[in-house]
């Protein structure tokens, strides 16, 4: 069934439906515009929360970020962060696929709907114009006609009447004959518009409108099928980030499980533990012997000499709900319990220990390059690496201080006890041993220097290494000798596996096919890394 069949007479209704169809798409790209307001608002609402209770999710070293709990809630605000982020995604998508393509759709509907429209007006108006040209042959038809008659009632009058002139009948018999003629001129004009305005109208009901209103009725059905993809749209859209949002949720759930309140309080333990020996029994003090006080030996009688022990006798630092003023904090952490403070000496030398190992490594770079360069003047200046050698030892020098000064701290903690073990292997390439025993105990021989086995020779890099995988290759350009220390020679247009590349100093690792391994000059060849 088509529109310009059955409804080939309902030219206004056809016209009032087309319109409310293209409000009704419109009003529905306003609804989802208000939800993507609402979903934006929301999602911004859901990123200030997770803000506004992470604030100290850059501060890593309070204590409580080693809780399970607390970790679990930071959990929590990260997966709500990435839910708002989906929200916003959801608001994106409705607004891009929903709002956007059918405002844009909307607009050509409009403009084609209007073409049609003014198509029915203007075979309307065509048709109003033909009707308008039968409707003036008719009345002139009609007017003619009735003349015509006149005249020839006029000339069989005159024909009758005695008293008139034979020349006046034949002019009254002359004019009723050209009226006469007139009128059937007329009658064949209207007879030719009445048969030009019949088959226009035919064409009209039967042809062009018809064709108009199933147009229509084709734009109709369009608008419908575009705005129920809209709808499905409204649904598939949350439907497709549906599986992200899960995980968030379960994210959260597993953020929930993974809290441990065992480890938790281990976790407390560890930070707090003073290591302080509980107050032991207070001494009872004789008042009523004061005379003999001075040189009695009783069990209950004061001691002479009396050792100021921790935990002795100054029970009054011990109490447990006692406000305690906030320490001023030190550099040995003095202001620390024994165990923290054992703790935070520890973690201080490995930072160190690490920030030395950087410089040494550094001056090692810097030696080679020196030799090189003492070696092959072409490469560059040895005096041009000076300041950065002085700067690199100083540096040094200044780190070993630090290592000694806190390893001395160390041990005045009680780092040799049973309940610290510090090993000095830290800076040994070749493996020395601890200066601490496994135990704990302090051995009899020597301390080491820590940093004396910082020195190793290049080569031992390579002696107790597995061998890498190669991660490239490269070409010589230019013949090397590698007559220093930990380098190796090479010859024009040889071609080495690259083992490690360039960190900043010059030098890049390679290996022969042999498995000689050793470091050469970064600029003396062409580099390319496996992809």
């Amino acid at each position: 069934m088509d529109w310009g069949t059955e409804l080939w007479d309902q030219y206004d209704i056809i016209d009032k439906h087309t319109q409310s169809g293209l409000e009704l798409v419109e009003k529905y790209v306003k609804f989802v515009k208000e939800r993507t307001e609402i979903e934006q608002n929301y999602a911004k609402q859901l990123r200030n929360l997770s803000k506004k209770y992470n604030l100290k999710r850059s501060s890593k070293d309070e204590p409580e970020c080693r809780l399970s709990s607390y970790q679990a809630f930071l959990d929590i605000l990260n997966e709500m962060n990435d839910y708002a982020g989906q929200r916003e995604l959801i608001a994106e998508n409705m607004m891009m696929n929903i709002c956007i393509d059918l405002t844009k759709y909307l607009q050509e509907l409009k403009q084609e709907r209007k073409t049609f429209l003014m198509e029915a007006k203007k075979a309307q108006q065509c048709l109003e114009s033909t009707y308008k040209q039968l409707d003036s042959s008719k009345k002139r038809f009609e007017r003619e006609w009735r003349e015509a008659e006149r005249a020839a009632q006029y000339a069989e009058k005159t024909d009758q009447d005695i008293n008139a002139t034979k020349a006046d009948v034949e002019k009254a018999k002359q004019q009723a004959h050209m009226r006469a003629h007139i009128a059937e001129e007329c009658k064949n004009d209207y007879a030719a518009q009445l048969q030009k305005y019949n088959k226009e109208q035919n064409q009209f009901y039967f042809s062009d409108m018809p064709l108009i209103f199933n147009k229509l009725q084709d734009l109709d059905e369009r608008r419908v099928q575009k705005l129920a993809q809209g709808y499905i749209l409204f649904s598939d859209t949350e439907k497709h980030v549906m599986p992200i949002i899960s995980k968030c949720l379960e994210g959260i759930t597993k953020a929930g499980t993974n809290v441990n309140e065992r480890n938790d309080s281990v976790v407390v333990i560890e930070q707090n533990k003073s290591g302080f020996e509980r107050p032991g029994d207070l001494e009872f003090e004789d008042y009523s012997q004061g005379i003999n006080r001075a040189s009695s030996d009783s069990s209950l009688g004061t001691p002479k000499s009396h050792v100021d022990l921790p935990g002795k006798n100054k029970s009054k630092n011990f109490w447990l709900f006692s406000k305690r003023s906030k320490p001023t904090v030190t550099e040995d952490f003095a202001h620390l319990p024994p165990e923290q403070r054992r703790k935070r000496l520890q973690q201080k030398l490995e930072e160190i220990h690490k920030e030395l190992q950087k410089e040494v490594d550094q001056s090692e770079a810097l030696g080679k390059m020196k030799d090189v360069y003492e070696k092959n003047p072409q490469m560059g200046d040895p005096a041009t690496l000076a300041s950065q050698i002085n700067q690199t030892s100083q540096n040094i020098e200044r780190l070993r201080g630090e290592v000694n000064k806190y390893e001395t701290w160390l041990a005045e903690a009680g780092g040799r006890g049973e309940t610290f073990r510090y090993k000095t292997q830290t800076f040994n390439n070749n493996g020395a041993h601890d200066t601490n025993s496994p135990d704990g105990a302090q051995t009899d021989d020597a301390t080491p220097d820590p940093s004396q086995a910082i020195y190793a020779e290049f080569d031992d890099d390579f002696e107790d290494e597995e061998l890498s995988a190669p991660i490239g290759k490269c070409t010589a350009m230019y013949n090397f000798p590698g007559a220093s220390e930990g380098t190796i020679s090479m010859q024009e247009g040889e071609e080495l596996a690259v083992v490690e590349e360039d960190k900043g100093d010059g030098w890049t690792r390679v290996r022969r096919n042999n498995g000689d391994e050793g470091y050469i000059p970064t600029s003396y060849v062409t580099i390319t890394l496996n992809k």
